[in-house]
């Protein structure tokens, strides 16, 4: 008999736990407490099956799990991607040019007079600049991200959320959300289980697993990565869009800074008023503006290399750039805070990866983005071996560029410039929605834009806030050096993140050779550390303002993330027993009238603590109930036709039912889906179909048999047995009667129980959802009830309406209000 991989996982960490002695988390403890009296009932359904005269007409179940039912039904389903043509390839890496790479192919606008901010002592300096440079290029965007980090993509997204996600699926970490058994049957979710063999992995997964404190490190890293790019987002319209529009005055004589500023400030809030229209709408603009931005820098580039001086080929001897820290010393070590921004945006590209295709991404920079780039850096340091006045170094893009297109590239470095703020903007939602359905920030409005695309969002929250910041930005700078200085820690602050999760990742999880390892992580654990100090240097300079978004940020998302999982932690420990809710009879101890309710709660497993509240308090209930669990998981998406997963609880009369509605971290949770139905309509329709599937599944005497078993109380359907009918007589009926009697009794069963689902749908369906209010206990440490009685409270109160996020109709809301104490 064949082992599922979920066995294999259940019975490796029962093994591991005695070993050990280890105990499992609470919320853990419950579920399989629960999968455990499920198993008893289905052996029992099962002990009846065999000793009928019929068996299941479908194969039985592997194991004994609340949904796995459905989640058989699509197991087996193959959803690999279709190999992409050359041509669609070559499309995509088209489209990547004018959405990813607009960051990194406008630093040459800034990165010279960032790095020479007191002028060039001698030709050497810019050859040892140049020669930094080059090599920062071909390590940390070319060999780092485009060849070994978009690798470890999660299902084709990407960004710090991603790896989160796939070393959550392969650790059991208290901080994520909950892992299910059917989880892992999600064609997305696909994760090799680490055996015997693979002692390092497993080494690795139990010390994360049993230290907290590892656990903590690990989320607070994850969550910084965001927060950086946050700040990322707000400083890159800033510093592209000022340094473009300063060109202005080195054709303009006497023009004022001031002048730069004000029109600066008009550009971004026209930039960002657009935003709620989608960027699909001036999309098209995108990829030709950067097309033409990439050969025009490239060509002007080798113009100047022929043009001023040949001989900065010598730029590619190493020793130049070891040189350059033996002359300078302290001041080539400053210097590295300018140089740091010649590879700014590689973060953009593993975050919109989701929008692309690696191989796509990987032909853009390969063979346009990265030789283009050289080009213009080499070309730029050219002209300095000519040109080394305090204007030539200050606007050294511009200077280079020569007269009679000066004009031209001037409206084509703004476009640039503009483009390059979409991207960090667009990742920076990305980011935002990615960390909202992971449970790691407050709920805000997102607006999908496109139809088409579905990764094109606007979070109109977000927007504003990004806007605000790099106004002010702007306006108390006034000089993309000053700007420069606190760019370099939001940037080089994601490399370090990335390098750690993407080490962790591989020893984990790719299994990759150990001394690889330790070499990809000394090497650029290194030279990131470098830059890094460098760029700690200049805090007092303006480096303070990404590291003040960053804790503003991190306060927010850790005190979500904080307060969302104690107040699940109280929800599953206060659950209510099934077999106590079995025991209350089909009627629940109140009456039952037509209707639908739709009884939203976090648990997937037990019945919520607001049920027991709720039938305690009121004296009636709707005659169909429906448990709907919405759960976010750790995958980017789950596809439509594993979305929903439903099951029975308890026998048919109850008319009970478990619903679970999982949703990737790239996914939305809307009222309008793709094909035009409502949430409403798409799950009462599941539930349906699940009414249908079930009776094919089972035979007459098995359905029966189950149904009766799984009643503590052995209550009576009213079809096929009448209710004066004693189980004994009902047996030996159901065993006179002939295989087509028996078929024509349950499908007019079956039939009467979708009408009875129907007549309840027109009687109307109420949504009944808890209002908990948590409070902190008065005995709780200090941090605790700061965080919970005022932070996660405050964001609570403010953040956006739970019933707006599930898309729930008002005149159809029926809340429950808790009081929770942790």
């Amino acid at each position: 008999m064949e082992t599922s991989a979920v066995e294999l996982q259940m019975s490796t960490d029962a093994v591991h736990q005695r070993e050990t002695g280890e105990r499992p988390p609470l919320e853990q403890t419950a579920q399989d407490e629960e999968i455990s009296r499920e198993a008893l009932h289905a052996d029992e359904a099962a002990y009846r099956e065999k000793e009928g005269p019929f068996r299941r007409l479908s194969r039985k179940l592997t194991r004994p799990d609340s949904l796995d039912v459905e989640s058989m039904r699509v197991k087996e389903m193959d959803h690999a991607a279709p190999v992409a043509s050359f041509s669609f390839i070559l499309k995509l890496a088209y489209q990547s040019i004018g959405v990813v790479y607009g960051d990194l192919g406008t630093s040459p606008l800034y990165v010279y007079s960032s790095t020479f901010t007191s002028g060039i002592k001698t030709n050497d300096d810019i050859l040892g600049v140049l020669c930094l440079i080059i090599y920062t290029i071909i390590a940390t965007p070319l060999v780092k991200y485009i060849f070994i980090v978009l690798r470890a993509n999660d299902n084709g997204e990407g960004g710090t959320f991603a790896l989160y996600s796939l070393i959550c699926r392969h650790v059991k970490l208290s901080g994520a959300h909950a892992q299910q058994p059917t989880d892992l049957n999600i064609s997305s979710y696909k994760l090799e289980t680490p055996s015997t063999k693979m002692a390092r992995a497993t080494r690795i997964k139990e010390a994360l697993e049993k230290s907290r404190a590892w656990q903590n490190v690990l989320l607070l890293i994850v969550l910084l990565g965001p927060c950086l790019v946050i700040g990322d987002g707000s400083l890159t319209p800033a510093i592209s869009v000022l340094s473009a529009i300063q060109g202005i005055s080195v054709n303009v004589s006497g023009l004022s800074p001031n002048v730069s500023v004000i029109i600066t400030v008009v550009v971004l809030a026209a930039l960002f008023s657009l935003q709620r229209f989608g960027t699909h709408r001036v999309a098209f603009l995108f990829g030709p503006a950067m097309l033409a931005w990439f050969f025009s820098i490239g060509i002007i580039g080798l113009y100047n290399i022929f043009r001023w001086d040949p001989s900065v080929f010598k730029a590619l001897n190493p020793w130049y750039g070891l040189n350059y820290f033996i002359r300078n010393k302290v001041d080539a070590w400053a210097s590295l805070g300018g140089i740091v921004l010649c590879i700014t945006g590689n973060e953009a590209m593993f975050a919109d990866l989701g929008h692309f295709t690696v191989k796509s991404m990987q032909v853009a920079f390969t063979f346009l983005v990265f030789p283009s780039l050289l080009c213009a850096y080499i070309g730029q340091a050219s002209f300095l071996m000519k040109n080394q006045l305090d204007d030539d170094v200050a606007y050294t893009f511009y200077r280079s560029v020569p007269k009679p297109i000066y004009w031209p590239m001037f409206g084509v470095a703004t476009c640039a410039a503009i483009i390059a703020s979409q991207a960090m903007i667009s990742a920076t939602y990305s980011m935002i929605r990615n960390a909202m359905s992971l449970g790691c920030f407050p709920r805000v409005t997102i607006v999908h834009t496109s139809k088409k695309v579905h990764g094109q969002i606007y979070i109109p929250e977000i927007n504003w806030i990004i806007m605000v910041l790099s106004i002010t930005i702007v306006g108390g700078f006034r000089s993309t050096t000053q700007i420069g200085h606190a760019y370099g820690i939001a940037v080089v602050g994601v490399f370090f993140i990335s390098t750690c999760l993407l080490t962790l990742i591989m020893l984990m999880i790719w299994q990759t050779n150990i001394f690889l390892c330790a070499l990809f992580f000394t090497v650029f654990f290194i030279i990131e550390g470098i830059y890094f100090s460098a760029v700690l240097s200049k805090v007092t300079q303006g480096g303070w303002v990404p590291l003040v978004i960053a804790a503003c940020f991190l306060t927010i998302m850790y005190s979500w993330n904080f307060g969302t999982r104690m107040k699940r932690l109280y929800e599953v420990s206060h659950k209510i027993s099934l077999d106590w809710v079995l025991s209350l009879g089909h009627s629940l101890g109140i009456s039952r009238v037509p209707g639908v309710g739709l009884v939203y709660t976090e648990l997937p497993q037990g019945v919520p603590a607001i049920f027991r509240h709720f039938i305690s308090n009121l004296p009636a209930i709707h005659s169909t109930l429906v448990f709907v669990c919405i759960r976010h998981i750790s995958v980017s998406t789950v596809p439509e036709d594993e979305r929903i997963l439903i099951r029975r609880l308890g026998p048919r009369n109850y008319r009970m039912f478990r619903c679970a509605v999982r949703y990737g971290y790239t996914d939305h949770v809307d009222g309008a889906e793709s094909d035009g139905q409502t949430f409403e309509n798409m799950l009462l329709a599941s539930l349906e179909r699940f009414i249908r599937t079930e009776a094919a599944e089972v035979t007459p005497e098995s359905g029966l048999a189950s149904s009766h078993a799984a009643s503590p109380s052995h209550h009576k359907l009213d079809r096929p047995c009448e209710s004066s009918v004693s189980n004994d007589s009902c047996g030996s009926d159901i065993g006179a009667k002939t295989v087509d009697e028996l078929e024509a009794d349950q499908e007019a069963y079956t039939n009467e129980e979708v009408l009875f689902l129907q007549k309840a749908r027109e009687a109307g369906v109420v949504y009944v959802l808890g209002d908990s209010d948590i409070h902190a206990k008065s005995d709780s440490w200090f941090p605790k009830r700061i965080i919970i009685n005022k932070i996660y409270k405050f964001l609570r109160r403010n953040c956006r309406n739970n019933t707006l996020y599930l898309s729930i109709p008002k005149d159809r809301l029926l809340k429950v209000g808790m009081e929770y104490y942790v």
